[in-house]
């Protein structure tokens, strides 16, 4: 028979417990973790039967953690905390040339200086895998918690990340947002203000993506209304297909821009004032010391330090 401890270890409920508490809503928990709500309601009980308490109590709608289930959450949150420290001294005596970097790449970002630098690192290093993936901005914070990436390269600051406490980052390159058009009237001028343009209808990434967030508290904060959207995707190389096809204005990273400014039909013109942002590596801190993961970040510094991020990335323009 199973003691209580192989219980809660033995399934995946303290991780459907940490992510309820962290929401406060099982709708939003359960699609996160992407499962149904009936199935989280029967962890959470299950978990309730196992420590002999309730961990959660409702007062209308709204969702609170129980005396118990801070207690639960505090240990938990130190358990996770104590297995990942463990993984990663073990990580730290390995060898420097050898193992496996696992990488997770905001979706969203352009990636070309980057497919440049890993043909450079695999070529003096080919017993380091390097293991590239696209994620969502919710998988790159999930994988970053869960251990199940070493890296995190992302757009930064990232107001939706609350728990910043146990993460460093690594500054890649200071962006910010090109406004694309079809206005005539702007051709040759280098900056435009917020004000002039919202004058055409748009094509956007969804709410919840980084650039759509920052641009509506942009807008907001600048008392302008924000353009409308009339239609709405993930990629940037959809946003521009969409846009020249249908004469609609747009916005996104000078990073993209750059990479592939000869394939555009559109306008480009920065903001004034500008709307920046950077992109950046986030990490454990005790990532750092992992010597693979050491050697890939000075191999980095010494890569871009001979031609820099702007550099690589004006040099390898394709769609």
């Amino acid at each position: 028979m199973k003691t209580k401890q192989e219980n809660l270890f033995a399934s995946k409920t303290l991780t459907y417990f940490m992510k309820l508490a962290e929401t406060m809503n099982y709708t939003q928990a359960a699609q996160i973790l992407g499962i149904t709500q009936p199935a989280l309601t029967q962890q959470i009980k299950k978990l309730e039967r196992t420590v002999g308490a309730p961990v959660f109590f409702s007062i209308g709608k709204k969702l609170y953690l129980s005396d118990a289930g801070r207690t639960m959450l505090n240990t938990t949150q130190q358990i996770f905390d104590l297995v990942n420290e463990a993984l990663n001294k073990v990580q730290q005596s390995t060898s420097p040339t050898s193992g496996s970097i696992n990488i997770g790449f905001l979706s969203s970002m352009e990636d070309s200086a980057f497919e440049t630098f890993f043909i450079h690192f695999s070529e003096k290093y080919p017993n380091i895998k390097v293991r590239f993936v696209l994620l969502t901005r919710r998988e790159i914070w999930e994988q970053l918690e869960n251990n199940q990436i070493d890296l995190a390269v992302m757009y930064v600051p990232d107001q939706s990340i609350k728990n910043w406490r146990s993460y460093d980052t690594r500054k890649i390159f200071s962006d910010h947002l090109m406004f694309l058009h079809h206005d005539q009237k702007l051709v040759g001028k280098k900056k435009v203000r917020l004000q002039s343009t919202n004058k055409s209808d748009w094509v956007t990434y969804p709410p919840d993506y980084f650039i759509a967030q920052l641009l509506r508290e942009v807008y907001k904060n600048k008392m302008v209304d924000e353009p409308l959207s009339r239609a709405q995707f993930t990629s940037p190389y959809q946003i521009v297909k969409f846009a020249e096809a249908r004469q609609l204005a747009t916005a996104l990273p000078y990073s993209f821009w750059l990479a592939h400014q000869g394939e555009f039909k559109m306008e480009a013109t920065a903001f004034d004032p500008a709307i920046n942002f950077d992109i950046a590596f986030v990490y454990r801190q005790d990532k750092g010391k992992i010597p693979r993961i050491a050697r890939f970040f000075k191999e980095w510094d010494a890569f871009f330090a001979e031609k820099d991020y702007q550099t690589v990335l004006g040099n390898s323009r394709h769609l």
